[in-house]
């Protein structure tokens, strides 16, 4: 099933709190060493009927996702997907790689000639006009600039050509100019696939837990029951921000990111955290996200955005910064925009698990991501990266032209697990956006979950939206101190 059915059950049932929707998942292109172990379970998704596992799962609980469906683990291999797939999707080409940059590159050129020879006083004497049209011009060269940040990401996962060098150097080229450090990028995106949905190693978009989340309020965890109410005005100024800084933030301070670098197996972690002066960022070759073999690709990282940055620096002395804002540096917060919305909404849903360590493997983290549809924008601008998400998760190396093709062959494999949400189209995508924000807040174990799935955490949220979160004592120390009182 899609997430769709999901949402339409939940509105229906919303003052039930109990509504359905469906599990899908996704995974990433993985070596030999990332082949995930198998469940404990040894029964196969079609035998979730057996006794044993009917045994199981009294013994371990019952796994709900926010919109009350339940949820299994998945038990199908990365080797089951990767049989799956047609052969000839495997195949990439640098030919063709080549002419999507070139094409995003005209893109770009031709809009800013278009706009920059007749969008002046001279042509169109309305102030109001020209404003109007201008801020489109900003609206699609944010679009055009996007693509051509997904054809680097290509570039980084090795799916836009055979070569490596190629590979690098056209996603260096493409990413500096976009301001983003491929090299440093490349390296923290890849442990990202890694380890996606690992609530202490995954690297973008980890949920905060019930506890850091009632700590950011100001209260314990077990008084977030007593705090049930809607907030909008609270969910839109988080949205706005997020949109608007959220990529800045990434990589200046690993905001979203796992907060646990004292584990750095060469030991650069050590009294380093999250956040600004915390030490951990994409531009300092001695960050924890990085080992010491990384250090010149960080440096290079680094001279591609000294580059551009000097290049900005020339055309604003020339041509006056008022024009290298409208021209570059409001459509590369359109960029950012899309970027931090794509990956937000990847990764972000109602539907999602994440897992703690020991209930994690590689094959159900990459399957703890989402399909969504943006329409012609989606799959011709921005080259199929919000509709074939699912499918990237598993094999990285699939170049994106093959996707959807690579994305219908393992939907058997991947059986109720493959998740997607595809109603509305540009503007369904919009809304999730509202939906993710007000019902994600935090994730927990599902109530009454032992053993491996009390390891499976699931978003709740305190504006009444969906399974209630669990009802919690306080915790000892609270309790002596209320006793001494």
């Amino acid at each position: 099933m899609s997430a769709i059915t999901a949402r339409k059950g939940f509105v229906q049932q919303l003052d039930q709190l109990n509504s359905t929707s469906s599990s899908t998942t996704n995974s990433i292109a993985a070596s030999p060493e990332d082949t995930p172990r198998q469940s404990p379970s040894s029964s196969s998704l079609s035998s979730l009927d057996s006794n044993d596992d009917l045994d199981l799962k009294t013994v371990n609980g019952k796994l709900l996702d926010t919109y009350g469906n339940e949820f299994h683990l998945p038990d199908f291999t990365i080797k089951q997907i990767r049989d799956a797939i047609p052969a000839h999707c495997f195949n990439r080409s640098g030919a063709k790689g080549l002419a999507y940059v070139a094409r995003d590159i005209a893109s770009l050129a031709a809009t800013f000639y278009l706009f920059h020879t007749y969008v002046t006083p001279e042509n169109i004497s309305s102030t109001p006009a020209r404003a109007a049209l201008w801020s489109l011009y900003t609206v699609m060269q944010g679009l055009f600039g996007t693509g051509l940040w997904v054809l680097a990401h290509e570039c980084g996962h090795q799916s836009f050509s055979p070569s490596k060098t190629l590979n690098d150097t056209v996603g260096w080229f493409c990413h500096s100019a976009l301001l983003v450090p491929y090299f440093s990028w490349k390296i923290s995106h890849g442990k990202h696939h890694k380890a996606t949905g690992h609530v202490e190693r995954d690297m973008v978009f980890v949920p905060k837990t019930r506890d850091q989340y009632a700590s950011k309020l100001g209260h314990y965890a077990h008084e977030l029951t007593e705090l049930m109410e809607e907030t909008p005005i609270v969910t839109a100024g988080t949205m706005i921000g997020q949109q608007l800084a959220g990529w800045p933030l990434y990589i200046l301070a690993n905001v979203t990111g796992h907060n646990y670098h004292e584990r750095q197996s060469e030991g650069r972690g050590k009294g380093k955290q999250n956040g600004f002066g915390g030490g951990v960022n994409h531009f300092d070759p001695s960050s924890p996200l990085y080992e010491a073999k990384d250090s010149k690709l960080i440096l290079l990282s680094d001279l591609g955005l000294g580059i551009t940055l000097a290049a900005l620096f020339l055309i604003g002395s020339n041509f006056g910064w008022a024009n290298v804002a409208v021209w570059y540096f409001v459509p590369y917060l359109w960029v950012n925009h899309w970027l931090v919305a794509i990956t937000f909404l990847q990764h972000t849903d109602p539907t999602l698990p994440h897992y703690e360590p020991q209930s994690w493997n590689f094959a159900r983290g990459a399957a703890a991501t989402i399909d969504r549809e943006f329409g012609f924008i989606g799959r011709h601008l921005l080259h199929g990266i919000i509709e074939t998400h699912v499918l990237h998760h598993f094999v990285s190396t699939i170049p994106f032209y093959n996707a959807d093709e690579a994305t219908e062959a393992i939907k058997p494999i991947m059986g109720q697990h493959y998740r997607s949400n595809v109603e509305g189209g540009p503007m369904g995508f919009l809304k999730s956006m509202w939906q993710s924000a007000r019902m994600c807040q935090w994730i927990e174990p599902c109530e009454g979950a032992e053993g491996e799935n009390k390891g499976v955490l699931f978003y709740r949220n305190r504006n009444g939206l969906g399974v209630p979160p669990q009802k919690l004592s306080p915790p000892a120390e609270l309790k002596a101190a209320k006793s001494d009182s």
